[in-house]
């Protein structure tokens, strides 16, 4: 059903141009994006109410069989995660590789899916003020940021996404109800200074106008690849520490869930 109701709405796409309503939406790859992002929602919910009802069940009704699996549910958690940051660390090039091929996918199928849409914005705009994957060029694999969409009168054409823009000092978020495009006359002068106004207006109304700036003053030119190993760097000693907090809490909860047992077992012993 959830699958079923996001396939409809992601035809019904409200951000898609009204310039472009020819280019049909991936329905394969929107079906297989919904049923990973299910699994996944699915997965993480069934495995946290097992681990909660075991635990708590199990101390409140003193059941050692329910204590043991929530010590048992624990340590496995707890190895998985130390497996995979030791595999992230030795396979990090084939991460980067598979995370630069995901984000690619995202970029071809930004104005199909809404919620793909948003994800990249937020990347992009808010989280690593970031364009593209290498940099705003790479939005030229988008049908609708296309130069070649200029034959048909896209007025998206040549351009990037709203999220890749700069923000004023006094503004903070760019406005989402504006069909996103900031045109920059063609793909070659991306990297070039802009000579005159080179935003065009969008379905719901301007966004922004500059003229006779650098495109480095008006978008973010770093890839977003580049954008995402920067904040590792700089936040590595906060992810290491809450890494260590998160495994300290596991083992303690191992610990208390095997000394409730013991003391368990010390009262049953007792009684006989």
């Amino acid at each position: 059903m959830l699958a079923h109701t996001k396939i409809i709405s992601t035809k019904r796409n409200p951000f898609l141009s009204p310039f472009q309503p020819h280019l049909p939406p991936s329905s394969l790859f929107t079906i297989i994006t919904v049923t990973v992002n299910d699994n996944i929602f699915l997965i993480a919910g069934t495995v946290t109410f097992i681990i909660g009802f075991t635990g708590c069940v199990g101390a409140l009704r003193e059941n050692t069989c329910l204590l043991a699996a929530y010590a048992i549910f624990l340590a496995l958690l707890l190895l998985m995660e130390m497996t995979a940051g030791v595999l992230g660390f030795i396979f990090k090039d084939w991460i980067k590789s598979q995370a630069t091929g995901g984000f690619q996918a995202f970029i071809i199928h930004y104005r199909e899916d809404p919620d793909q849409q948003n994800l990249i914005d937020w990347i992009q705009e808010d989280w690593l003020q970031c364009c593209g994957i290498e940099g705003p060029k790479d939005w030229d694999r988008n049908n609708y940021f296309n130069c070649s969409s200029s034959d048909i009168g896209s007025r998206e054409a040549c351009g990037v996404p709203f999220s890749c823009c700069k923000r004023k000092p006094n503004v903070t978020k760019l406005s989402r109800t504006s069909s996103v495009a900031m045109t920059l006359g063609n793909l070659a002068t991306r990297d070039q200074v802009l000579d005159r106004s080179t935003v065009s207006k969008s379905v719901a109304g301007l966004i922004c106008f500059f003229q006779n700036f650098e495109v480095a003053k008006v978008i973010y030119e770093k890839g977003c690849v580049q954008a995402g190993e920067e904040w590792m760097e700089r936040n590595l000693l906060p992810i290491a520490s809450g890494a260590v907090v998160t495994a300290f809490a596991q083992i303690l909860g191992i610990c208390f869930a095997q000394n409730l047992r013991a003391d368990i077992f010390a009262q049953k012993a007792k009684w006989h």
